[in-house]
């Protein structure tokens, strides 16, 4: 039996600017797209660096799970992706307390530094979660 596929949608989060979702439901599990720091509100960039840029992503990332019913303490597997692994430190003091806040497991992650991503942003995130 395959399982359905239902797609999560919400104007918190930048829209799809292609062929895909912001988030796909399987099952018990959530397969949300990354997330770049796009104001959904404007569709720009956010200006400032790797901070202001994480803070955003992050911040979509946040109304993607809301819309599925689900937060950062769901979420199982991340992968960042940098455009400038010197970058790892300022973005992991601001990724620490929403996905892994002290006395918690925290997902699995992989960080990668890339040669370029969406709109010259610096920072993607994308996530996985579970619904209990």
């Amino acid at each position: 039996m395959s399982a359905t596929k239902t797609a999560i949608t919400t104007e918190g989060a930048p829209a799809a600017i292609g062929p895909y979702s912001q988030a796909v439901r399987s099952g018990d599990l959530l397969f949300a797209s990354g997330q770049i720091p796009i104001d959904p509100a404007t569709g720009n960039l956010v200006e400032g660096g790797i901070e202001a840029q994480t803070a955003r992503a992050l911040a979509n990332v946040a109304a993607v799970l809301s819309a599925a019913g689900l937060g950062f303490a769901d979420v199982v597997k991340t992968t960042v992706y940098l455009k400038d692994m010197s970058d790892f430190a300022a973005m992991n003091a601001l990724y620490a307390p929403k996905l892994a806040p002290e006395g918690t497991v925290p997902p699995a992650r992989s960080t990668v530094e890339v040669a370029r991503l969406p709109k010259d942003s610096l920072v993607e995130i994308e996530v996985t979660a579970r619904f209990s």
